[in-house]
């Protein structure tokens, strides 16, 4: 089913800013950001439906209800957002992660918190809104980082990320293979605060 979905058809979504490039004729070129969507076989009971991109700053509804269609086409059990917020946490420690659903039996057996804010949201609270609506459990996956450090790339983000993904899911994530790459984040940026007097 996976083969069925087109990224182009449900993903051209062009209020998000552009890239302008200049290509090899001297030409000016616009490369609009897509989402894109692709299958992985993992190593246990469950594969994965992957959505990568950028958020839209327009037609969230419309978008959330092109994710729950790809969620139904491609035979989705479950839907798992994951993301980082800005929190008062220093990179020295270990990052922690929220994971929250709605759906009450998944609060039960994955031992997951319940949402209980409101107020004004985003894309993604939009997102798991319609997946709940479409009657898809959903889990949401944010892992707080250092406001003094909140840019991409964080594999330290990443790896505890990816250690709760496989916590809650069983799928197997390999989160281990990013202990370098955090070790070396954790040194430069170690540098960068020694370095600044604030």
């Amino acid at each position: 089913a996976i083969a069925e979905i087109d990224p182009e058809r449900y993903f051209d979504f062009q209020e998000v800013r552009p890239n302008v490039r200049i290509a090899s004729d001297g030409n000016r070129v616009i490369d609009w950001p897509k989402t894109t969507v692709s299958a992985a076989r993992t190593d246990s009971m469950r594969d994965l439906v992957v959505m990568t991109g950028i958020e839209p700053h327009l037609r969230w509804r419309s978008f959330a209800d092109h994710v729950v269609e790809v969620a139904r086409r491609s035979g989705c059990e479950m839907v798992v957002t994951v993301g980082a917020f800005n929190a008062m946490v220093p990179h020295t420690r270990p990052f922690g992660v929220t994971a929250s659903a709605v759906h009450p039996e998944l609060v039960r057996r994955l031992s997951l918190s319940r949402p209980t804010y409101e107020g004004p949201t985003g894309l993604v609270g939009v997102i798991s809104e319609r997946v709940e609506r479409a009657s898809i459990p959903a889990i949401s996956l944010r892992v707080s980082v250092p406001h003094y450090v909140p840019g991409p790339p964080n594999p330290k983000a990443t790896r505890a990320l990816l250690r709760r993904l496989q916590q809650t899911t069983g799928v197997t994530t390999s989160y281990e293979d990013l202990d370098k790459e955090v070790s070396e984040w954790t040194n430069r940026v170690d540098q960068a605060v020694a370095a600044d007097d604030e």
